[in-house]
């Protein structure tokens, strides 16, 4: 089955902060009292974008943002639930049901595989050495859905990017963060490589199929989580922190 719609949230306010500079440098002037300084037009400065990241979730509205997402698919699934034979929801794990801000915040950011993460707030803390940590905390809003789609019959699913290597630690986090029961567990093998994320999340999200689900719903935080279809409707959480093509 090939998927229908997505659902993509546009972020309000997290670009307002470098747009004005924006407009100043396309129009390649930069005014220092009566004299023009001349520059040349250039991407966003990476330190006022993760200044605006921040600001974005630390005043609130990355939660009011994802909060909304999720309550449209959480009104989906209850109005497909009881139309479908083995209806199921598919959920991705980071940022979409765990959050790892903590790491991300340390980190301002940046992508570090190693370090200890013994030092939190302060970093450098290891994507790796976190996530077998499993402190990461679920999303309260994503652990209501997951709660009412078991409600309604519906089987749950969770697809990541992570190892298979970590499938222990990761299991322990959903069990400890909330969530109970799961219907199926996938991370990708060990040495294996897809050209992106999103051939690996479809040809897993196919497999769920072939075993007679009927996914009514796919939630994550990434186009490459959504992209590819198998699925009724795809739901895209906002993230303006990092990028998975």
């Amino acid at each position: 089955m090939s998927g229908k719609t997505v659902r993509s949230y546009r972020y309000r306010n997290i670009t307002r902060p470098v747009a004005r500079a924006g407009l100043l440098l396309s129009a390649g002037l930069l005014f220092a009292g009566a004299f023009p300084t001349v520059v040349h037009a250039m991407p966003v400065n990476v330190g006022d974008a993760m200044t605006a990241a921040t600001a974005y979730h630390d005043h609130g509205e990355y939660e009011r943002d994802f909060t909304s997402v999720i309550q449209e698919a959480s009104a989906w699934v209850r109005l497909r639930a009881a139309h479908v034979s083995k209806p199921a929801l598919v959920l991705d794990i980071d940022e979409t049901s765990l959050s790892n801000w903590p790491e991300m915040a340390a980190n301002h950011f940046a992508y570090f595989r190693d370090g200890r993460c013994d030092s939190l707030p302060e970093g450098p803390c290891g994507v790796e050495a976190w996530e077998q940590s499993a402190r990461a905390k679920a999303f309260p809003a994503t652990l209501a859905l997951y709660t009412q789609a078991q409600e309604h019959d519906v089987a749950v699913f969770f697809i990541t990017g992570r190892r298979e290597r970590e499938r222990e630690e990761t299991a322990r986090n959903l069990e400890e963060a909330g969530y109970h029961n799961w219907a199926g567990l996938v991370l990708r093998e060990d040495g294996s490589h897809t050209p992106s994320a999103s051939e690996y999340k479809s040809a897993a999200r196919r497999a769920i199929e072939q075993k007679g689900y009927h996914i009514i719903a796919n939630i994550g935080d990434q186009l490459s989580d959504l992209a590819g279809g198998h699925a009724e409707r795809g739901f895209l959480l906002p993230n303006p922190f990092y990028r998975i093509p």
